[in-house]
This record gives structure tokens, C-alpha cells and sequence, in this order.
């Protein structure tokens, strides 16, 4: 599965269940399509999609070939084994993505293939297909030393990592934002209805450029999407046409942007800068 370096330029990822995973409906866009509002519907998104709501999906939503490629596997790092869930080969692969999951997750949020409407499933075949590697750690801690261990998954391999943070899984991409370390190792990084923090303006990542894509539920109750928002606008006004996007999910709740994100969109403008 492996194939050619990626390259910093336009970007075309194989695509995989594309028609299920785009957006349902653009309620509308920013002239530079940096912010775009997206229709969503519990009882079409939720209720019609999945056999069992928000346990479940229907069957035509996942491809189980990623078990062949899938295991359970350990890092020893910093004293401490890091439990992590594993798609792919990291050591050979051409990209990474790496999911960081919010408060009350482990390593199987990030690998269940028919929870969130099936969108894990998709994002590891999407992963696979294109000749990279999945990984969904355990965090322990939302501090210093959660940080630490997703750094050393980081560093451990060669391939530009995408870091996608979800909850309060974002304090650990704000901690990794600020750090020169991390940041020539990152192609870009994903918050899906993440803790807003305004010092990401400020961080290493954002002077250097590094992309960013926000998606966020207009109904979230944990952070606002006003706030977050705040953040994004931030970012943008740190430098002329900042590769920075932000997906507002109509009616969305907090759990939302991790059902219905669409992986290719995102991993191509994230990978292809």
C-alpha cells in the first residue's frame, strides 16, 4: 500500500465511500472558502444513518479490510508505555495521522469502526489507501505529560504527521503548537470541536504557517463555536492567506464534527501545503 512521497503542492487523495462522507449541503461559504457552514440533520445524520443510534451504522458505511492491517500495539517512551491503536505500517508510511481523543477516551474511540457514523472506519481506509498510517493513542493526561507521549509518537516516525485533536484533546495541540520540536514534523493539524485557545495565534505553529482545519457544531455546549471561531480569525490575521479553514456543522452538536468531518477533504488540504 505504500506509494510516492507526498508533496507539498495540490494534493488528490484515492478516495474511499467519497459520496456517504461529503457534506450534505453547504448552507453557504466565505468568498475564499476558508469558512464554510454546513447543513446538518440529526434525524438524516444520525437516526437514518446509523441501525443503532450512535452505537452502530449501517453496514454500507464501513469497509472491514482494515482489520487485516489493525492491531493493538505498545510504545515505550519517557518511561511510561503509551497503549495506542495501529493501522498501517508508521515506520514505511508516506503520511500519518494521529487522533487524539477528549476527556473519558482511549486508544478504542479512535479504532471503533461503526460508532460516530462510521467515520473512523472510513478515515482508515482512507489512510491505508493512500499508503499511510493511523494512530490512536491512549492519553492518560491532558497536561504536560499527555503531551510528552504524543510528541514521542511523533518523533518516532519519518513520515509529516497530521495531529487531529478532538475535546479536550486540543490542550495537547496546543501544547505541541509551541513546540520547535514538533512543528518541521507536522504537515497539519485537525480541532474537531476543540477547547479554543487563543495563544495558538501566537505559537510557532501558527508563525510558521503550519495548516490548520476547525470544525465545530453551531449547538456545542462544552465550547462554543463563537469562541473557537475567535481563534481561527486569529490565526488568519497572523499572515496574508493563512491556510487555516473552518467547518461549522449547522445544528451540531459537540459530538458532531467527529461523525461528520469528511477525512479526504481534510487530509488533502491539510497534506497538500
Amino acid at each position: 500500500m505504500a506509494g510516492p512521497p507526498l508533496h507539498a503542492q495540490a494534493l488528490e487523495l484515492k478516495g474511499h465511500k467519497d459520496r456517504l462522507f461529503a457534506y450534505p449541503g453547504i448552507l453557504s461559504m466565505s468568498e475564499d472558502q476558508a469558512f464554510t457552514v454546513v447543513a446538518y440533520d440529526k434525524m438524516r445524520d444520525i437516526h437514518k444513518r446509523d441501525i443503532e443510534p450512535e452505537r452502530r451504522v449501517q453496514s454500507s458505511y464501513v469497509s472491514m479490510r482494515v482489520k487485516r492491517y489493525s492491531r493493538v500495539a505498545v510504545h515505550e517512551a519517557n518511561g511510561r508505555s503509551i497503549e495506542l491503536g495501529l493501522a498501517g505500517e508508521y515506520a514505511s508510511a508516506r503520511f500519518a495521522v494521529i487522533f487524539v481523543h477528549g476527556r473519558g477516551g482511549d486508544q478504542r474511540l479512535g479504532m471503533n469502526d461503526y460508532t460516530f457514523g462510521g467515520n473512523f472506519n472510513r478515515l482508515k481506509n482512507l489512510v491505508l489507501v493512500n499508503g499511510g498510517a493511523y494512530l490512536a493513542p491512549t492519553i492518560r493526561s491532558f497536561d504536560d505529560t499527555g503531551a510528552a507521549d504524543v510528541k514521542a509518537l511523533i518523533m518516532a516516525g519519518r513520515a509529516p504527521v497530521v495531529l487531529a485533536c478532538a475535546s479536550m484533546g486540543a490542550f495537547i495541540c496546543s501544547k505541541l503548537a509551541d513546540d520547535p520540536e514538533v512543528i518541521p514534523r507536522l504537515a497539519g493539524m485537525a480541532l474537531l470541536g476543540g477547547a479554543p485557545d487563543m495563544g495558538l495565534a501566537r505559537s510557532a505553529a501558527a508563525k510558521a504557517r503550519l495548516p490548520l482545519m476547525f470544525t465545530h457544531g453551531s449547538l456545542d455546549t462544552v465550547y462554543p463555536w463563537e469562541s473557537q471561531k475567535a481563534v481561527f480569525d486569529a490565526v488568519r490575521a497572523t499572515s496574508a492567506a493563512y491556510p487555516a479553514r473552518f467547518v461549522l456543522f449547522d445544528t451540531g452538536s459537540h459530538g458532531t464534527p467527529i461523525r461528520m468531518t469528511d477525512w479526504k477533504q481534510t487530509l488533502e488540504f491539510l497534506l497538500g501545503r
